[in-house]
């Protein structure tokens, strides 16, 4: 089973459009928890709407409905100061979902700890495994940012304010200690991203 959730700290953000075709200029685009969130798993203690606005008041996550492959996500969010969130796609398992995942970060990076972190912790990166390559692309907390997120078989996309920063390609991961780059995955996230798709 592979779902598709955000998981977000103190964070708005509006989902624009959601397309299981992969190409986001094609049409048959859908509101991904529909319009009051009734096509979501979720903490309604957690989670509000109005006006097309989610806000997560804690952290907490959010489901789709359903299992998606080869699809583009649309959204926009803003962060609070601190912030440190992200997209999770390939989940195997929702119940232990952080090592039988991918997670795309959502930061603050313009705070210290998450600008000081390392490149892979930071906005529009695959957490703990590859880089975006420009950092603080993302806007200050409190601006509304764009984000479009494309996975098609073992490849993810990622274009954040209207820049392609990150590009993964899953089959280059098969160790679930090293990146491809030599530097080290964290150990709660021990599986390799090659086998996630099979």
């Amino acid at each position: 089973m592979r779902q598709l959730t955000i998981l977000l700290l103190f964070i708005c953000f509006s989902v624009d459009g959601f397309s299981n075709s992969g190409d986001s200029k094609k049409t048959g685009w859908k509101p991904l928890f529909g319009t009051d969130l009734s096509q979501a798993k979720y903490d309604k203690n957690c989670w509000t709407i109005k006006n097309g606005v989610f806000t997560a008041s804690e952290d907490k996550v959010i489901w789709a409905v359903g299992d998606y492959e080869n699809f583009s996500l649309d959204l926009e969010f803003k962060t609070a100061v601190g912030t440190n969130s992200g997209i999770i796609v390939y989940c195997t398992d929702p119940e232990n979902w952080i090592p039988n995942s991918v997670e795309i970060q959502i930061a603050d990076d313009y705070c210290e700890k998450w600008g000081t972190a390392s490149k892979d912790w930071q906005c529009g990166a695959i957490f703990g495994h590859l880089a975006a390559n420009q950092q603080k692309v993302v806007k200050k907390s409190g601006e509304w940012n764009k984000m479009e997120v494309t996975c098609k078989g073992k490849i993810i996309e990622v274009v954040l304010n209207g820049k392609k920063i990150t590009k993964m390609d899953m089959n280059k991961w098969t160790s679930g200690k090293l990146n491809p780059d030599g530097s080290e995955i964290p150990s709660w996230l021990p599986k390799p991203f090659c086998g996630v798709t099979d």
